[in-house]
């Protein structure tokens, strides 16, 4: 099969799911990859099962997860043409809260998950001369009052346009997409004036849409009712 094969991690909700259905009818096969294997097997079920859809389950923070999410999927698929380095999470605000447990575990998700997102699909994706995708902030464009994740999307939109700069002249192209408030899981009391997770994932796909002489760096997303 000749049609393009799209990663995506952190896909089994929010952000990630809303994606993979928008590949999904754009015409690309899917490797689903999150720590949430049910949810995860449900989606992949849902998008076409094992001919257009693979449920990986995948721990982002562990390298060995990450080479065999992007092994499994060259093995099965043959090709790697789209990465999305989508997971990740969030912490309350305030330097006092949270315990020091959770916050290694957000900075080792969002932020090493990440890096170790981009060296598994590296050579894969110079291959196809294909597209990275990182999933910022926001926040990681101005710093929010006592928020380590907000520091955690500012290390991801330097990396982002590191990546740009090493994987210059490759071909392959690189985006950070960086909504404001989603109505996603992220959030306990979920937001009323808040995108939906489509209307991230159609951005996505606008990006990856382009012509392959066109590179979108960056996409900046706000809620028309967000002030800040």
């Amino acid at each position: 099969m000749s049609d393009p094969v799209f990663l995506i991690t952190g896909a089994s909700s929010g952000i990630g799911a809303a994606t993979a259905r928008e590949a999904s009818a754009a015409g690309y096969r899917l490797a689903l990859a999150a720590r949430s294997a049910d949810r995860l097997q449900e989606l992949a079920d849902e998008l076409g099962g094992e001919e257009r859809a693979l449920a990986l389950e995948c721990d982002v923070t562990e390298w060995s997860d990450q080479q065999a999410m992007v092994q499994t999927t060259l093995d099965r698929f043959g090709r790697l043409d789209v990465a999305f380095a989508n997971a990740g999470f969030g912490a309350s605000r305030g330097f006092l809260e949270e315990s020091p447990e959770q916050w290694r575990s957000m900075v080792l998700t969002n932020v090493y998950g990440a890096a170790l997102t981009i060296r598994a699909t590296l050579e894969a994706l110079k291959h196809s001369r294909g597209h990275l995708l990182l999933t910022g902030s926001v926040a990681g464009r101005r710093s929010l009052e006592g928020s380590l994740y907000s520091a955690t999307k500012w290390a991801v939109t330097g990396m982002g346009e590191s990546a740009r700069q090493e994987l210059n002249g490759t071909g392959v192209r690189v985006t950070l997409i960086e909504p404001g408030k989603v109505d996603t899981p992220f959030f306990e009391d979920r937001p009323t004036d808040a995108l939906a997770p489509e209307d991230v994932a159609r951005a996505v796909m606008f990006a990856v849409s382009q012509p392959a002489h066109v590179d979108v760096n960056e996409l900046l997303i706000r809620p028309t009712a967000q002030e800040n």
